[in-house]
């Protein structure tokens, strides 16, 4: 079986395969500082609580946009599985070439939601992952990662009505019954979901007009994905464990080279 982990600004991701068949996941916040004992211990158990015997992990992939944590749970998976993992970035094959004008600046997340878009569902497309930030990316059918915008996310943007305005409560983030909210808390609700809403649209529609392109597939992933993706009919598909498989597909293309801690080249196949 395979561990494959997303270390994403709010939660570690992590998703258990075999084969290509996600047979269990579970989260951690990533914003609480641990232990390498901490985090292995944290991990045994919950593989366990899935029926996982950690003898069953045979590799290790993962992709992190927090540094920090980096030291401690790669030496957690290492004393704890008895694997080394491969990390996310420069020296990894993943079949994308990034032609921005600065490829290190590209986040690895980006990268591996990237190939899994391009892997699965072919290429032109956009890949949109509603996370801690809203992020747009574009890779056309030469597998060519070019463009990509990145917005604050709608947990950011609720996160800062409530903690720099006086009176304005902690919510729930979900749709109103309509925008034409007459209370406090459904107002919220209506900037927050439908702001997303329009951002979304209009950003796709401006990225397919500046691209000349209306052949672009819409792929969106992310923890309030599902909530947006309904409401935006210009997203055709809504694959929640994107970058799980994203990382399954990048390990697959490494696993014969020895793992190794050094990162992604810019252009490989």
């Amino acid at each position: 079986m395979l561990l494959a982990v997303d270390v994403g600004n709010t939660n570690i991701a992590f998703g258990v395969l075999k084969g290509q068949k996600i047979v269990a996941s579970f989260r951690m916040m990533s914003q609480t500082a641990h232990t390498s004992d901490e985090y292995g211990n944290n991990l045994i158990a919950m593989l366990r609580n899935n029926g996982i015997d950690r003898a069953e992990i045979q590799g290790i992939i993962v992709s992190s946009v927090v540094p920090n944590v980096m030291h401690a749970l790669v030496n957690a998976m290492v004393k704890y599985l008895g694997k080394q993992p491969y990390i996310v970035g420069p020296g990894i094959k993943t079949g994308i070439k990034i032609v921005t004008k600065n490829p290190a600046e590209v986040g690895p997340d980006l990268v591996v939601g990237a190939v899994a878009a391009y892997e699965m569902y072919g290429g032109p497309v956009i890949v949109i992952d509603f996370g801690t930030a809203t992020t747009y990316v574009y890779i056309d059918e030469k597998a060519e990662f070019s463009v990509g915008v990145v917005s604050p996310g709608i947990r950011i943007s609720a996160k800062a009505l409530w903690q720099d305005t006086a009176k304005l409560p902690e919510i729930e983030i979900k749709k109103p019954d309509s925008i034409l909210a007459q209370e406090t808390i459904s107002s919220m609700q209506a900037g927050l979901v439908y702001g997303q809403i329009g951002q979304t649209k209009y950003i796709i529609s401006e990225m397919k007009r500046e691209l000349g392109r209306d052949d672009i597939k819409v792929v969106a992933t992310g923890g309030l994905g599902r909530l947006i993706s309904e409401e935006v009919e210009e997203i055709d598909i809504y694959e929640p464990n994107l970058l799980i498989h994203g990382l399954r597909i990048i390990y697959e293309k490494n696993k014969r080279n020895k793992p190794h801690n050094e990162g992604f080249t810019e252009a490989e196949e």
